[in-house]
């Protein structure tokens, strides 16, 4: 029987990502038993939630620790199976970390339809996508007509939120860190506006883009891009709090913005956070819609990919720098 190759996490990070908090190895071989399948990873996903869980910041994730398999999603054939239901050939999505080989307990696996791109699979019509979905949609509520800022937005949940943003008949306004990925926000994904927040004329160009100010606000970053949204909030505007991506590769995260709870106060503003997991019974409405928007081409996801799992360490940390648009996929 194979062996297996694994990337687990060398020493855990008390600074910025490096790809040496990781490192390669060979892993015993693996058998399923009862009720169990083994799976052979084809792509794995990488999203900077997982910093989180390094950081320790993520209860969801436990607490962070040396010497085990990176963890993570991915997509999977089914090599051996003896659980009811599923059968070897098989493709599934698997909680595989960064492995080449794993095993589950077959209740607990989703089975896809074969010859779905796993890019599609572990972005749009996965985490990412659902993320963005219910985020948007059912805490952030935007209403035809209202001006929609997202930040982190050519990143892989950012990015969809801006496009269903648009089809809700939203103004969308797009926050990232480069003149480049603004550019695409515009030309190629139909966002009105974008601005990088690297500009030093940023806080300028912001209350430029938002003259009627922002009625929803989708934020994945926190810091200084959340208080900036936070004193361009409309009466009874809502933020959606998915993520704080510019605290989690820092040993020293910064303090929250001003204006809290004063400015929530006096706009009667709603601040709500939330996990996709909350969502879990209705993903299987969210990608049937997902997935019609984009075969009538009014949805565009974007990748960009990674060969080998040895690149692992190397995505994730171009990921965290900025250097990925859309969903992070590393092929197998």
């Amino acid at each position: 029987m194979p062996g297996n190759r694994q990337v687990v996490i060398a020493n855990v990070p008390t600074g910025p990502l490096e790809p040496s908090n990781f490192e390669v190895r060979e892993g015993d071989a693996l058998a399923p038993g009862e009720g169990q399948v083994l799976c052979r990873t084809l792509a794995l996903t990488i999203g900077a939630g997982q910093r989180a869980g390094l950081q320790g910041s993520a209860s969801y994730a436990g607490a962070p620790v040396s010497g085990v398999v990176m963890g993570g999603t991915g997509i999977a054939r089914v090599e051996e199976s003896r659980a009811p239901g599923l059968a070897a050939g098989d493709i599934v999505v698997a909680p595989t970390g960064w492995q080449e080989l794993s095993v589950h307990d077959g209740a607990g696996l989703q089975r896809v339809e074969a010859g779905i791109d796993p890019a599609l699979q572990l972005g749009v019509l996965g985490t990412n996508g659902l993320t963005a979905y219910f985020g948007l949609l059912e805490v952030g509520r935007p209403k035809a007509g209202e001006t929609v800022v997202v930040s982190a937005a050519a990143g892989s949940v950012g990015h969809i939120v801006g496009q269903v943003a648009k089809r809700q008949g939203c103004r969308v306004v797009g926050v990232a860190g480069s003149d480049e990925k603004c550019q695409l926000l515009v030309k190629e994904l139909g966002f009105d506006e974008a601005v990088n927040y690297k500009d030093p004329g940023f806080r300028a160009a912001f209350k430029a883009v938002t003259p009627d100010r922002i009625d929803v606000y989708f934020d994945n970053t926190g810091g200084d891009i959340l208080e900036s949204a936070l004193f361009r909030m409309n009466l009874r505007g809502r933020i959606v709090c998915c993520g704080v991506v510019s605290q989690y590769d820092t040993s020293n995260p910064g303090p929250g913005p001003r204006g809290v709870p004063g400015l929530l106060v006096n706009n009667r503003v709603r601040m709500e956070g939330f996990l996709v997991f909350d969502f879990a019974a209705r993903y299987g409405e969210a990608r049937r819609e997902l997935a019609s928007w984009i075969e009538r081409g009014e949805l565009a996801p974007r990748v960009t990919e990674f060969k080998g799992l040895e690149a692992a360490p190397r995505a994730f940390v171009e990921l965290l720098h900025g250097g990925t648009i859309g969903t992070t996929i590393v092929r197998l």
